[in-house]
């Protein structure tokens, strides 16, 4: 009955199933791999650093793409309002001790107050 609704992709749980199968278990296998190959490893090991400095540089690009060459909505931003948020976001994170709750909030708020200049 089961199989039976899956082959014909009909049931409530449908969705779940997919997001499941292909969202949920493929990354799950790589980061349970992760946490037994990493389990005895320093945390000031060479390798963890690696892993720090490279998963930081992907941050890092993921922001710039989305400063310099945006998609969608924000490229309705000038890249002026974008800068400043990102400037705001990261002098208010310092000012407060490093919260990155506080930085994202400022950056937001810059953010809004660009796009609400722009539509005016």
């Amino acid at each position: 009955m089961i199989l039976d609704m899956v082959r014909e992709g009909s049931g409530w749980f449908w969705p779940y199933l997919v997001v499941i199968i292909v969202g949920f278990l493929p990354t799950e296998v790589w980061r349970t791999l992760g946490v037994l190959a990493g389990k005895g490893l320093s945390e000031d090991s060479e390798i963890l650093q690696w892993v720090r400095f490279v998963a930081t540089a992907l941050v890092a690009a993921v922001v710039a793409k989305l400063v310099l060459a945006p998609t969608g909505a924000l490229a309705a931003i000038p890249t002026a309002g974008r800068v400043a948020a990102i400037a705001a976001g990261v002098a208010a994170m310092l000012a407060a001790r490093r919260s990155l709750v506080v930085g994202l909030a400022v950056g937001e708020l810059v953010l809004v107050a660009a796009a609400t200049l722009v539509a005016r």
